[in-house]
């Protein structure tokens, strides 16, 4: 009954004490958790060096597939959800979780397959080299064969907030992190264990948070309920999901390709050094999206929930809120990190050369960054809405259709600079399609529609495709 009342404090409750009370929780889970992901890399650049850090970067593309799968369940299912709970539809909103939970055990037992029987040449495929290939090996294996914590975790994550349980959320996100900060110099420093070490204290983590959520759902502390009727997978459930969480899919898979070819290009132009440069760079950026991604995530179950419900003026109101309050965040942060990269690349390093290069790179990466904001929102927003053409246009737009082919192209005429060029102009690129997507929506997303004279006559209108 408690979690029934949150959940239908999405429909009624002040928008911006709703938003802070949704994203709040979400960017201090995200921040703990890329927090251990830096303290991972701190470690291994300390206690191993720089080529122990390439080698971990050239991996990450394969971990970000298991994520983009899990990402694509989480995201896809959570909006189902929110929109199933706000049409007053428990029931199917329960199917809808357990066909998640049954695509998670699929996901995990291909994950066991590929750590035993393919995982050398994937990395190598990958672009792992001679001097890369055994501390890449050494970080995945351990990782890939704890799919199923990182998969249940991931997406469940996303569901729990998806019906208004911020605060459970953020803590499915410290409690590993905590873990996992705290076991890495015991297995990397004190058992010698090196980047395998890392590997092992954040599987053990993410099944810490694995048995949290379990329990969460077992004990009834859930507006969601899960039987084993609701394992049975449904085409048409898994249909939606899919389709609303494809874009989601696409963006995570779409990461994995272009750090491929960042990877690629930096060593054909560069070395390995550069590809190091590169893995410290990633971490401070995933930082900066912190709050931008935060404030999204608070957006989208109260956008899906009101939708759901037909409250559409209370819709676009927080969807113009999220929108200023990103803007000023990705501004922020892009002029942080242009005047002054250096001291966020000596939080990895006391190498001179590392900090000089690595602060050219950023100042050339981030200086669009300003435009981040609204496109991050964007996608959320057509996801939440279940409008999969949309979002998924958003997510190709920025790293299939901008991205890596400026990565690919741009070294041939500037070298390892091109590189960092693809970034920035990519940026603006990608925002000109967002706002010519908003814009064509603009009459029913972001002010009011024809046929609302007044709020009863809200239900009327239907959201353009």
């Amino acid at each position: 009954m408690e979690m029934k009342k949150q959940t239908e404090l999405l429909g009624t409750q002040k928008i911006t004490t709703l938003l802070r009370n949704l994203s709040i929780p979400a960017m201090i889970g995200m921040f703990v958790m890329t927090l251990y992901n830096v303290v991972d890399t701190i470690f291994i650049s300390y206690g191993v060096g720089i080529d122990a850090v390439a080698g971990t970067t050239v991996a990450f593309p394969l971990m970000m597939i298991v994520m983009a799968i899990s990402a694509a369940l989480g995201v896809g299912g959570a909006s189902v959800i929110s929109r199933r709970l706000g049409e007053q539809r428990g029931n199917e909103a329960n199917l809808v979780f357990g066909n998640i939970i049954s695509m998670i055990i699929i996901v995990s037992v291909a994950g066991l397959l590929i750590a035993f029987f393919s995982l050398e040449p994937l990395l190598v495929l990958f672009g792992a080299t001679p001097s890369t290939l055994g501390y890449a090996m050494d970080y995945m294996f351990p990782i890939m064969f704890g799919t199923f914590f990182f998969s249940f975790g991931f997406a469940t994550n996303n569901i729990v907030r998806s019906e208004g349980n911020a605060r459970f959320a953020m803590m499915t996100m410290i409690v590993p992190a905590v873990i996992n900060i705290a076991l890495d110099p015991i297995f990397i420093f004190v058992m010698d264990m090196g980047v395998q070490g890392a590997a092992i204290a954040t599987v053990i983590s993410q099944a810490s948070v694995t048995l949290m959520i379990f329990n969460y759902f077992r004990k009834g502390k859930s507006s969601l309920s899960l039987s084993m009727k609701d394992l049975a997978l449904k085409w048409a459930i898994l249909k939606e999901v899919m389709a609303i969480g494809m874009p989601a899919f696409v963006q995570q898979a779409a990461g994995s390709i272009m750090m491929i070819a960042i990877n690629s290009m930096l060593i054909q132009f560069g070395s390995e050094f550069y590809v190091g440069i590169y893995g410290l760079i990633q971490r401070i950026l995933m930082f900066t999206i912190i709050p931008i991604m935060g404030v999204m995530q608070g957006m989208m179950p109260i956008v899906g929930y009101n939708y759901g419900a037909k409250h559409y003026e209370r819709m676009r109101e927080t969807i113009w809120i999220t929108m200023k309050i990103v803007t000023a965040c990705a501004t922020l942060i892009m002029l942080l990190l242009v005047i002054i990269p250096s001291p966020f690349l000596r939080i990895f390093t006391a190498d001179p050369e590392v900090i000089k290069e690595g602060s050219k790179a950023m100042r050339i990466l981030f200086i669009a960054f300003f435009v981040v904001g609204v496109q991050v929102v964007a996608g959320g927003l057509y996801q939440a809405l279940g409008k999969p053409k949309q979002a998924l246009i958003l997510s190709l737009s920025r790293q299939i259709l901008m991205l890596i082919p400026l990565v690919l192209i741009l070294p041939h005429y500037f070298g390892v600079i091109g590189v960092w060029l693809a970034f920035p102009i990519s940026d603006v690129l990608s925002f000109i399609i967002t706002a010519i997507l908003l814009y064509r929506d603009r009459n029913t997303m972001l002010v009011k529609g024809k046929n609302e004279d007044n709020d009863e006559d809200e239900s009327k209108v239907a959201l353009e495709v």
